[in-house]
C-alpha cells in the first residue's frame, strides 16, 4: 500500500469516526469529538493491523499512542528525575519536598505510560500546585503481561516509596502521603491501598486515596452506565470489555462471555451482592433500568480476581465520576460501599472528564 493510499485510508477512518460516533449533550462537544476521533482512528488502524495478522490490537494502539510520550526533562519550576523503585520505572516530580503523591496511570492495563504528555503535564501541575513530591509510576502492560503483574508492579513501587529511608531521602512528610489513579490506574490504586492494610511490613499508611473515574468491578457489565453509554466516546463498552479480558488472558472467549454477562462461575455468585446496583446506586442514576442478575458462566479465569471486597479501615477517599462514562456506576457503588463500611468518602460527579483536573487538585490541596 503506497503512502498516498495509506494517507487516504487514515483520513477516511478519521472522518467516519467523526461523522458516525454518537455524542452526548455536553458543552464544547468539539473537544470531546476531536479526542475521541483521534482515539478511534488509532483503534481502527490497530484492528486493521490485527486482522492482517501484523500485530495484536493493543500493541498496535500502544504504538500509535506513543506519539504522546515526552522525555522527563526539568524546567524552572519542576525538577524531574527518571529512576526505578525496586526495578519498576517511575518519574519523580519535585518542587518543595513536603507532601507525597503516588500516581498510577490509566489505559485499560494495556496502554498508557508515565511518559505520555497528559500524565507528564498533570504531574508537573500537581507538584507545582501542591508543593509536593509526585511519584508517577509505570507497570508492565497486557497483552504481554496479565493479572496480577500490573498490581504487583504498582505495589512493589509503592511499598518501596513508603520505606522510611526512601521518604527521608526525598524529604517527604510520612503523615502526608496519598495515592491517585485514573480509570485502570484507579483500580490499581484502590487495590494496592487495600493491600497495604494487610501488610505488616508497611508501617507508614496512606492519608488519602483519590480515584478518577476508576474501573472497580468486572462482575456485571449490565450496569445502567454501561447501558446508557455503550457507544459514547471516549470509552465504549466494547473497548472496556476488551480491556478487562486482555487484563486476564489473550483467550478471546472471555471477551465473548463478558459481553453476554456470563463469565462468573456459579461458585463465585455470592460476589454479585457487591455490585448489585439496585441497592448501591443513588435513585437518580437508576432511572427506569431494571436490575437483572448476571448469568452464571463456566469461566475459571475470574476466580483469581475477586475484586475489592472488605473496605473497612481505608483512608479518606475522593472519587470522581463522569456522567457519560461506562465506568460511572463503578465509582458510585464504591462510594456507597465505603460509606456503608464507615469510611469517609467524598464523591464528585462531573459532566465532562477534562474539567476534573482543577477540582482534583483543589481537593488534594485541602486534604493531603
Amino acid at each position: 500500500m503506497g503512502k498516498t493510499s495509506l494517507g487516504f485510508l487514515i483520513l477516511e477512518i478519521f472522518l467516519a469516526a467523526y461523522i458516525y460516533n454518537p455524542l452526548p449533550d455536553v458543552e464544547e462537544p468539539w473537544k470531546i469529538m476531536l479526542l475521541d476521533t483521534s482515539l478511534q482512528t488509532s483503534r481502527y488502524l490497530a484492528l486493521f493491523a490485527e486482522t492482517l495478522g501484523l500485530s495484536h490490537v493493543m500493541e498496535a494502539i500502544l504504538f500509535f499512542s506513543s506519539i504522546q510520550c515526552v522525555s522527563p526533562t526539568s524546567d524552572k519550576n519542576i525538577t524531574v528525575r527518571d529512576t526505578t523503585f525496586n526495578n519498576i520505572p517511575v518519574h519523580i516530580y519535585t518542587k518543595s519536598l513536603r507532601r507525597g503523591l503516588f500516581y498510577v496511570h490509566g489505559g485499560g492495563w494495556c496502554l498508557g505510560s508515565n511518559d505520555y504528555y497528559t500524565y507528564d503535564l498533570l504531574s508537573r501541575w500537581t507538584a507545582d500546585r501542591l508543593d509536593a513530591v509526585i511519584i508517577s509510576t509505570n507497570y508492565r502492560l497486557a497483552p504481554k503481561h496479565h493479572f496480577p503483574v500490573q498490581f504487583e508492579d504498582v505495589y512493589i513501587a509503592l511499598k518501596w516509596f513508603l520505606d522510611p529511608q526512601i521518604l527521608e531521602s526525598y524529604g517527604v512528610d510520612s503523615e502526608r502521603i496519598g495515592i491517585s489513579g485514573d480509570s485502570a490506574g484507579g483500580n490499581l490504586a484502590a487495590a494496592v491501598t487495600q493491600q497495604l492494610l494487610e501488610d505488616p511490613d508497611v508501617k507508614i499508611k496512606l492519608k488519602v486515596q483519590t480515584l478518577i473515574y476508576p474501573a472497580l468491578q468486572n462482575f456485571d457489565f449490565g450496569l445502567p452506565s454501561y447501558r446508557e453509554n455503550a457507544h459514547y466516546p471516549v470509552l465504549p463498552k466494547l473497548l472496556m470489555v476488551r480491556f478487562w479480558s486482555e487484563y486476564f488472558t489473550t483467550n478471546r472467549s472471555l471477551k465473548k462471555e463478558m459481553l453476554s454477562n456470563q463469565h462468573i462461575p456459579l461458585e463465585s455468585s455470592n460476589l454479585f451482592k457487591f455490585v448489585n446496583w439496585s441497592s448501591l446506586l443513588p435513585e437518580k442514576f437508576k432511572k427506569d433500568h431494571i436490575y437483572k442478575t448476571p448469568t452464571h458462566g463456566s469461566s475459571e479465569l475470574t476466580k483469581k480476581y475477586s475484586g475489592i471486597l472488605d473496605l473497612h479501615g481505608l483512608p479518606l477517599t475522593y472519587v470522581i465520576t463522569c456522567q457519560f462514562d461506562v465506568l460511572r456506576d463503578d465509582g458510585l457503588m464504591y462510594v456507597t460501599r465505603l460509606q456503608n463500611s464507615g469510611v469517609r468518602a467524598i464523591h464528585n460527579h462531573i459532566e465532562v472528564r477534562y474539567r476534573a483536573a482543577n477540582q482534583y487538585i483543589n481537593w488534594l490541596h485541602e486534604n493531603l
